[in-house]
């Protein structure tokens, strides 16, 4: 049991929760609850270890067994030094560090995801989820995009980190993996999202919250795409519109 919070795995999961850049110098990340470490298990991603407090329910203690039974290193940690690390409101007594195993990028993808200077952890999270289910084949992280392994972000997520490559690259290292596809950005300027036919393999943009697309995405960019709308708002937020859009992609393709 570990009793002491300057324990080695409790100070390597303090700086792993704490900064983007203890994350890619240790190739390392938190999960924290239940339902991620299952999904994380069930993708078979690679564990450096878990931590778990009493208090657990049934089924924290069932995939405590699970994680046993896969051969990853379980410590008990003792009173409330596990809360005190939780990036949560409400703590589940459960939390792991897992490797950054990266998911290869398949040759000549067709969709691609940027979500450029998207700051906002829920909004990045929910553009990660929404890309795992309409089949997006990576994302790509240009910079002054947060980071993707943060604890908000992952939670945002509920998944799909386990499901989707995602890069944080060059703007230059995005155009060479995107010279291939149609670049598209959204903006409430653009053509109609059901004017534009989506069927061919593409890259799609989202602009950030605030400011919108970078100067250096305007330039990748060949079309700008709107979405429709029919009340008087002016625009959707990034993770919505993000959204939106990648439906949108997969509702033509699936009429082709």
């Amino acid at each position: 049991m570990i009793t002491s919070s300057q324990n080695p795995k409790l100070k390597l999961v303090r700086s792993l929760m704490g900064r983007a850049k203890e994350r890619r110098e240790a190739k390392a990340f938190v999960i924290e609850g239940v339902r991620l470490i299952e999904e994380a298990v069930s993708a078979g991603w690679k564990f450096q270890f878990a931590l778990y407090s009493d208090g657990l329910n049934e089924r924290g203690k069932a995939l405590i067994e699970t994680l046993l039974a896969n051969n990853i290193e379980v410590d008990d940690v003792a009173g409330d030094l596990l809360q005190k690390l939780s990036d949560t409101e409400s703590p589940q007594g459960i939390l792991a560090v897992l490797h950054d195993s990266q998911i290869p990028i398949p040759n000549s993808p067709n969709f691609i995801l940027i979500p450029d200077q998207i700051r906002d952890p829920g909004n990045l999270g929910t553009l990660l989820r929404t890309a795992a289910a309409t089949r997006v084949q990576a994302v790509l992280l240009p910079p002054e995009t947060t980071d993707a392994f943060a604890p908000k972000v992952i939670r945002a997520g509920m998944g799909a980190h386990f499901l989707l490559p995602i890069r944080s690259m060059t703007w230059e290292e995005i155009k060479t993996q995107t010279k291939d596809l149609q670049i598209h950005l959204a903006d409430m300027d653009g053509v109609s999202c059901w004017e534009t036919d989506l069927r061919n393999p593409l890259a799609l943009i989202i602009g950030g919250e605030a400011g919108g697309a970078s100067d250096e995405a305007l330039r990748l960019a060949a079309q700008k795409i709107s979405i429709p709308m029919a009340g008087n708002i002016e625009s959707l937020n990034a993770g919505v519109a993000g959204s939106v859009l990648m439906f949108e992609v997969i509702r033509q393709r699936s009429n082709d």
